[in-house]
């Protein structure tokens, strides 16, 4: 494999993630739209955004039967069309059904897009011989930026979903398409040489699937709770409460721009306790914040913390399940960021009202903190990259 099909691998991959990230972000921004189009009750819209990570869970099962068939770059090439055709469709119809079936499809596409990525992402990272996921992620991160964007100007001119979406679509569908001619899978040859695809222990993968929950449940705790926490606990303004998430989304690019060297430096398991702790710290100073400012600082710390911890729980699967089986480890580990997605907005909001919101935020801490218990799963200090450990060339991918 030569260092120019790396280039234009690694190159083209990172497109698909930069879409990725603009798509899931024109979504999720306009959720209020979405539902005001196809007159959705407020009983009934948890539903509607409780079936789409459900639908993604099953997506990513489905994907790791399928790459036993097929390459993930397969897989890759046609989900992510898939997907962007339904947010276009999601933002065409005016009949609840229509909506069902556009969230439905996106769902369930969305999860063979994000498995069959990252598996492209930890096969190209182990052909590298160094770090380069955490510069995957930071794509999608530069993505869910410009999405977010996009639909706040959607908003601003009070567009129609349908016209915001549809230049979106037109412009990056066929990039994607002819993008998908350079991806680049793991060499056969050397699947076949580390082992088949069976034999992938969930009591070894437990502990990265913890994580993965729990970096998510602290992502959707910002995601969704940052703006009513700074407006209702710490007594900010409506439009000083949209700073938090924009705040956190920049933080998350710049940390996981410069993540990869940190982690050829020191080690993946060294990067991730570090990301765990200021993520706790984040936390914290979000619960005891005396005003806005405060919380606001918080929520950035929180960006550069919890920025490391996905892209690197991915790496280390693929490093404890090396060949054939890192793909269905990967799948298995992608299920689980759905679960923290679920699961961490209603979480807060259930201890939030019964309890406070500010004793709500030392829960997702408290979990986040757990990923320092199970760092050693990210790698011993010679599995590392980096100090000595980290392969100049690419001499070992076939």
């Amino acid at each position: 494999m030569t260092d120019a099909r790396l280039r234009r691998g690694r190159g083209s991959l990172a497109f698909s993630f930069f879409v990725q990230g603009v798509a899931f972000a024109l979504l999720v921004t306009r959720i209020p739209a979405v539902q005001d189009q196809y007159g959705i009750s407020d009983g009934l819209l948890p539903a509607f955004l409780a079936a789409v990570p459900v639908l993604a869970g099953a997506g990513s099962v489905l994907t790791e039967k399928l790459v036993h068939r097929v390459a993930p770059s397969v897989v890759l090439r046609w989900a992510q069309p898939v997907v962007m055709l339904a947010l276009l469709g999601a933002g065409a119809g005016d009949e609840l059904w229509q909506a069902a079936l556009a969230l439905g499809v996106f769902g369930l596409f969305v999860g063979a897009l994000d498995a069959s990525m990252n598996m492209l992402g930890v096969s190209l990272q182990h052909a590298y011989g160094r770090s380069i996921m955490l510069g995957f992620h930071a794509t999608y991160s530069l993505g869910g930026i410009a999405g977010a964007s996009l639909a706040w100007a959607g908003a601003h001119w009070h567009l129609s979903l349908f016209v915001s979406y549809l230049p979106v679509v037109c412009l990056l569908l066929p990039a994607v398409l002819v993008g998908s001619r350079w991806y680049v899978d793991g060499a056969p040859a050397e699947k076949a040489a580390e082992g088949g695809a069976g034999g992938v222990s969930f009591r070894l993968l437990l502990p990265l699937c913890l994580v993965m929950a729990f970096a998510y449940i602290g992502d959707s705790t910002v995601s969704n709770w940052s703006a009513k926490y700074l407006q209702d606990v710490l007594g900010s303004s409506e439009e000083l409460a949209t700073v938090p998430y924009n705040a956190y989304m920049v933080t998350t690019l710049i940390g996981r721009s410069v993540g990869d060297l940190g982690v050829r430096r020191f080690g993946a398991a060294a990067v991730v306790r570090a990301g765990a702790v200021l993520a706790a710290c984040g936390f914290a100073v979000v619960a005891v914040a005396p005003g806005a400012w405060t919380g606001m600082l918080g929520f950035t710390l929180l960006g550069l913390g919890l920025c490391v911890i996905v892209p690197q729980t991915f790496a280390a699967a693929g490093r404890l399940f090396p060949g054939a089986r890192s793909d269905a480890a990967i799948a298995r580990l992608n299920v689980f960021n759905y679960v923290g997605f679920l699961v961490g907005s209603p979480l807060v909001g259930v201890i939030g009202d019964a309890w406070s919101y500010r004793g709500a935020m030392l829960v997702p801490m408290a979990l986040v903190l757990v990923t320092v218990v199970y760092a050693r799963s990210f790698g011993s200090e010679g599995d590392r990259y980096g100090g000595g450990h980290e392969r100049p060339r690419t001499v070992d991918v076939g």
